[in-house]
């Protein structure tokens, strides 16, 4: 048939992997790495008070978070590499933008663009190197992607810092363009999906996914400045809730639904996005609070702060690679996400309990980093292989799409916590930052019971292409799983 093509043939791994983790690293690192600009910021916009200059990270993070799952659904419709090119190409565009921003209403229009770009590099990434790679190599790749996800949350402080220190905010963006030019060359080396007419997702139903996910991340998001009980705090939260609901009852009765309902009939996939969103309210509580704490506490300098927390970023990737590459098949998911679970709670346990006002960087924090960071590393591998590896190869990137939204929405609660935690108490002390770390316990908790569900079992491989599987409807949607 017509560009049909079988998995595992075409480019080199090699380099399909590097396409891949480059993706996820920029899009990952943008929703961390523009933190400290704030501040540089002022000198620029003047007249901007710190509540409007918030909305440089929430607008990203809304964005992000409502269009993942839609993005993942236009793969079926314009083929992977279309959708990859078309996520690299609006983040960097959105990038140069941000970067030249003459006022500040355009930097948040940009970074709006920049977020929309991001939700489409992610499923869209995955996809390429799941499709791409030979099902024997899968779960190795799926380590390397998720090790590009977990360096970028980590590394973005420092990386930030060295570049606002060195050329101003202006280079946290500016940055992003040469890598975006790379990817755009180099995924011309991937072939292209078979593209079928009348296969976008439905319009209306994509609409209210991406408004209702918005109105929800707003919600958590801004509840610690509005105030949880406020009207527009409650009025975010209960519409964005009623149109979410209205967007998935929809899908369900579409020919060519925004999302795959289908999906969650399997038990390895649903439980997998539970598993996100307690793993995601963990990650992104613990991450900002660790500079929060080393800052205030332990009165580091950004920079220096930045730098302390790569011991973590190190290691997460080491496990994730590792895990993946060796100890992926015989692991198994179930074991990568209890194991990477219960050494977060064991550190987050023994943090709550000798939380020091002194500095201790090399007895305390450093090997609590590295502990910490690789069952990180393990938990972001084992989900990401259950929830990808649970569905066949015609639904990889919708299930991506699902997944990482989910995870994007446990950690737009996870900053609302800490948030709420942290407004009015005395930031200089331990007792803030030791009920930050309990929370992050708990949902590392949870998000490892949830694990003990995650069987994974191969979905077959298909004789017929995957892209004609992409065309032909969801029949085996369920990946082999009742």
């Amino acid at each position: 048939m017509k560009g049909s093509e079988a998995p595992g043939q075409g480019p080199g791994y090699a380099r399909i992997a590097l396409l891949a983790s480059g993706a996820m690293f920029l899009a990952i690192l943008d929703s961390t790495i523009a933190n400290l600009a704030v501040s540089d910021m002022h000198e620029t916009f003047r007249g901007a008070s710190i509540s409007d200059f918030s909305w440089v990270i929430t607008l990203y993070a809304i964005f992000f978070a409502a269009l993942l799952a839609p993005a993942g659904r236009l793969a079926d419709a314009v083929g992977r590499r279309a959708l990859y090119t078309m996520g690299v190409g609006v983040f960097t565009v959105a990038s140069l933008l941000c970067a030249v921003a003459p006022y500040l209403p355009f930097l948040l229009a940009a970074r709006a663009i920049q977020g929309a770009g991001a939700a489409a590099m992610i499923p869209a990434s995955l996809a390429v190197i799941l499709f791409d790679t030979p099902p024997a190599r899968r779960m190795a790749a799926i380590g390397l992607w998720s090790a590009a996800g977990s360096a970028a949350a980590a590394i973005g402080p420092s990386l930030g810092g060295v570049l606002i220190d060195a050329s101003g905010w202006r280079s946290v963006f500016l940055i992003n363009v040469p890598f975006g030019i790379a990817l755009m060359v180099g995924v011309r080396a991937v072939r292209r999906s078979e593209r079928v007419p009348g296969r976008f997702p439905d319009a209306v139903g994509s609409l209210a996914l991406a408004l209702g996910m918005g109105g929800l991340v707003l919600g958590v998001t801004q509840g610690s400045d509005w105030g949880w009980g406020t009207s527009r705090t409650l009025g975010c939260l209960a519409a964005g809730a009623v149109v979410l609901a209205y967007g998935v009852l929809r899908a369900r009765t579409q020919p060519v639904p925004a999302i795959d309902t289908t999906l969650w009939r399997s038990r390895t996939f649903s439980l997998a996005n539970v598993v996100s969103f307690f793993y995601g309210a963990a990650l992104y509580a613990w991450l900002l609070c660790g500079v929060l704490y080393l800052v205030n506490v332990w009165h580091y300098s950004e920079l220096k702060a930045g730098f302390v927390l790569s011991p973590g970023a190190v290691f997460s990737a080491i496990a994730a690679v590792g895990i993946g590459r060796v100890l992926g098949r015989r692991a198994g998911p179930r074991l990568m996400v209890i194991g990477g679970s219960l050494l977060i709670v064991g550190v987050g346990v023994w943090l709550v309990a000798v939380l020091p006002v002194e500095p201790h960087l090399v007895d305390l924090w450093i090997p609590t980093a590295a502990i910490s960071g690789f069952g990180m590393g393990a938990v972001s591998t084992g989900v990401s292989t259950a929830a990808a590896l649970s569905v066949p190869p015609a639904q990889f990137a919708g299930a991506t799409g699902l997944n990482m939204a989910a995870r994007q929405m446990g950690g737009a609660l996870g900053i609302a916590v800490l948030a709420s935690v942290l407004a009015g108490a005395n930031i200089s002390g331990t007792t803030a930052y030791a009920h930050v770390l309990l929370f992050c316990t708990v949902m590392a908790a949870v998000s490892g019971l949830a694990g003990l569900g995650l069987v994974l079992k191969p979905a077959p491989q298909p004789s017929a292409p995957a892209t004609t599987a992409a065309t032909t409807g969801t029949a085996a949607a369920t990946g082999g799983e009742a």
